[in-house]
């Protein structure tokens, strides 16, 4: 009977790892999602919006038509090229995410978030320093924060899985 009971207790707790598990890993490939949106927004201001990243519409009061031609060709380029990295890097999220997080591939968990973290360790202090231009911090940044904030929850809710497989 003991044994019937700890046999029971022992699957129990692997459904419960393999549902955070996969509960994690979805939040994950959420979160990358999130951030491919992320980049699609930036990348249509660009060109059909103010010209400047999300939440911000002016520099020094001047828009991007009042900007010589030149400068405002290469904060262009830049948004497109800066576009292009953050919805590459959320394609490999969630596909690292959806396709190796539930299967239980540390290597595709470790890599996922490796693949946020660079982009955002180097990407997120530069919005910490002395402004030299005004934006609106809730839009120019919360939906990042709040991708984040998910990809977290989902690394850390598939941690426990991973660890055990």
């Amino acid at each position: 009977m003991a044994t019937d009971q700890s046999v029971a207790d022992e699957q129990g707790e692997q459904v419960q790892l393999e549902s955070q598990t996969r509960n994690g890993a979805v939040l994950m490939a959420l979160a990358g999602i999130a951030f491919v949106g992320y980049g699609v927004v930036f990348l249509v201001l660009n060109f059909v919006g103010s010209g400047f990243e999300l939440g911000v519409s002016t520099l020094a009061g001047m828009t991007a038509t009042d900007l010589d031609p030149t400068v405002a060709y290469y904060i262009s380029h830049l948004h497109v090229a800066t576009a292009a990295f953050i919805i590459s890097t959320g394609i490999a999220v969630a596909a690292l995410s959806w396709y190796g997080v539930r299967q239980r591939l540390t290597w595709a968990w470790a890599t996922a978030i490796v693949s946020a973290v660079v982009g955002l360790a180097l990407a997120l202090p530069m919005h910490w320093t002395a402004d030299a231009f005004s934006h609106d911090w809730m839009t120019h940044l919360g939906p990042i924060y709040l991708a984040t904030v998910v990809f977290l929850v989902g690394v850390v809710l598939s941690y426990r899985g991973l660890r055990t497989a």
